[in-house]
């Protein structure tokens, strides 16, 4: 993916890597925790996931926008200029 960004915007290396990293990380959480819930609950793993799937994609994103917009005024508000969301120096 990185090398279908055009090359004057293209993303250095490191911070590829971190944006991906979180991406890999949370898809590996949501496996786990799928595997272990289909133990639990003698339930189809598949059908886990996808129940799993919509609410990350709705529920899961709401939060981490409010989130987001929570911190990021409180970083304004303080002027914590290290803590901006996306600025990796």
């Amino acid at each position: 993916k990185r090398f279908r960004e055009p090359k004057h915007e293209r993303r250095p290396w490191r911070i590829w890597f971190l944006d991906t990293s979180k991406q890999a990380i949370g898809m590996l959480f949501i496996h786990f925790a799928n595997v272990y819930l289909s133990d639990l609950t003698e339930e189809d793993p598949c059908s886990l996931y996808l129940i799993n799937f919509l609410l990350d994609a709705t529920l899961g994103m709401l939060l981490i926008y409010i989130g987001i917009r929570v911190v990021s005024s409180i970083v304004e508000w303080q002027q914590w200029e290290s803590l901006r969301f996306g600025e990796y120096g």
